[in-house]
């Protein structure tokens, strides 16, 4: 079995980094993220566009802005992300019905079933990460990460989803999974 960087920094250079918090949730969502995202390319999606299918699989008709903020990426690069989706015929954009300046975003027949294959393989996809934990640590991991976006989220009022996507744009999405 091959040794991860991340491991090899932890093992041999015990300090600041390999300890902090920061880096170690970095670290861990980019080598979960990478598992699973060989399978969305091997489905033919890049990770931008799996990442609107199952926020819209969740809220079918979300406006762009709402999407930006639940994908964690700048509203000009998800919109761009949207007009190609809808170019293959994934989703479909339609202006609101309340207000006409608004554009919500729609998953077609074909991007839902694709959504639902690959939801489907993210949900086991989590569970064995989950399950690959000891000492229930994998059932304490979701909670205690929930908290601790409750607690960012009250200590930084203005700073919402959308906001932290309109600062940190790609890196912020690269980490979403």
């Amino acid at each position: 079995m091959q040794t991860s960087p991340e491991q090899t920094l932890t093992q041999s250079h015990p300090g600041f980094v390999s300890d902090y918090l920061l880096y170690l949730l970095a670290a861990a969502s980019d080598a979960a993220s990478a598992q699973f995202h060989a399978k969305v390319r091997a489905a033919g999606l890049r990770v931008p566009e799996w990442r609107v299918l199952a926020c819209l699989l969740d809220d079918d008709g979300a406006m762009i802005t709402k999407l930006a903020g639940i994908a964690l990426a700048e509203q000009s690069r998800l919109t761009r992300i949207i007009l190609q989706m809808e170019t293959r015929g994934l989703v479909a954009r339609r202006g609101d019905a309340a207000d006409k300046r608004r554009v919500r975003v729609y998953l077609t027949d074909a991007g839902r079933a694709l959504a639902r294959d690959l939801v489907a393989e993210a949900r086991v996809h989590e569970a064995a990460l989950i399950q690959s934990l000891s000492g229930g640590d994998g059932a304490r991991l979701k909670p205690a990460l929930r908290s601790l976006l409750e607690v960012l989220a009250q200590d930084n009022p203005g700073d919402s989803a959308s906001g932290r996507a309109k600062k940190t744009g790609s890196q912020a999405m690269k980490n979403m999974d």
